[in-house]
């Protein structure tokens, strides 16, 4: 199943329909409307692109994790849990399934700790990175239960290397489109449409911008041209957002703005390290109120 999109958990279970991501995201549009919610996720999407580079894995590890980043924010409120915790987490786990290799916990925590306090303190002032790897180990088990454990992701990038081989491309069409390609993480295309559309309309728009003509190519193929042109205004919305969008400027008000988890003490002042006499709910709370969750 994992090799065949049309039998895999992607293709059944995690391509959505657009009316019921907007009845999720009603929580969080009562507080920030729909366009400071888009800059919040362009933002989280450009951290975990940073944090996968800082730490050379592979494009398509950076791609699995953010969309493990979208899926889970597709079903559950800001609040639930912080994103500066579920992006790194996303990350880690997308090295695993990718078969990257485990990153080394140590290297994890540091890392995201560096980046905060270099390259995102636009962001974050107090330039900490507020969690250690038990809470990123403690997050990944909320992750795989969201997801029901559908780790397998098909990306863009093995149809679009075909499809540019087919039109008999020249290498900097590839380059292009396998960029554009990587704009739309920053969209909820991924959560909406097969990846070999999504290959197809960043093709078709590369081919624009270099005004190479591919109609008759584009003529032959049995697809719905009307989904890769909604696709097409998809992306061309983001960078017609990004145009507008000064992050540095603008991404520290919209996360103070932000829904925010309810934090509380791990454990209550009266309450010693080896008193079992919790009930259930206290327990959750206490093992997993530090990290961000409601």
């Amino acid at each position: 199943m994992a090799g065949n999109f049309w039998q895999s958990s992607h293709y059944q279970q995690w391509l959505l329909d657009p009316q019921d991501l907007m009845k999720e995201r009603e929580a969080d549009l009562k507080v920030i409307d729909e366009q400071e919610y888009n800059k919040v996720m362009i933002f989280f999407a450009n951290l975990l692109q940073a944090l996968g580079e800082q730490l050379k894995v592979r494009q398509q590890v950076i791609a699995t994790g953010t969309i493990y980043f979208k899926r889970f924010y597709c079903s559950h409120p800001l609040k639930c849990i912080d994103p500066l915790l579920m992006a790194p987490t996303c990350i880690f786990l997308a090295s695993k399934v990718e078969e990257f290799g485990v990153i080394s916990n140590n290297r994890l925590i540091s890392t995201c700790q560096n980046l905060i306090k270099n390259k995102f303190s636009y962001a974050y002032p107090s330039g900490e990175f507020p969690y250690r790897i038990n809470h990123v180990l403690e997050c990944e088990f909320f992750l795989l239960e969201m997801m029901d454990c559908c780790l397998v992701i098909f990306h863009p990038y093995r149809p679009l290397i075909q499809y540019a081989a087919d039109i008999g491309h020249e290498e900097s069409l590839l380059q292009l489109a396998w960029r554009i390609v990587n704009d739309s993480l920053r969209t909820d295309i991924c959560l909406f449409y097969p990846p070999y559309l999504i290959a197809l309309a960043c093709l078709h728009m590369a081919c624009v911008i270099q005004q190479k003509d591919a109609k008759q190519w584009f003529a032959e193929l049995s697809v719905d041209m009307d989904k890769i042109l909604e696709i097409t205004r998809h992306i061309l919305a983001l960078y017609e957002l990004w145009k507008n969008y000064d992050e540095k400027k603008e991404i520290q008000a919209l996360l103070q703005k932000m829904p925010k988890p309810k934090t509380q003490p791990s454990r209550p002042p009266s309450q010693g390290p080896n008193d079992n006499s919790n009930n259930q709910s206290q327990r959750g709370s206490n093992s997993m109120t530090p990290i961000g969750l409601k």
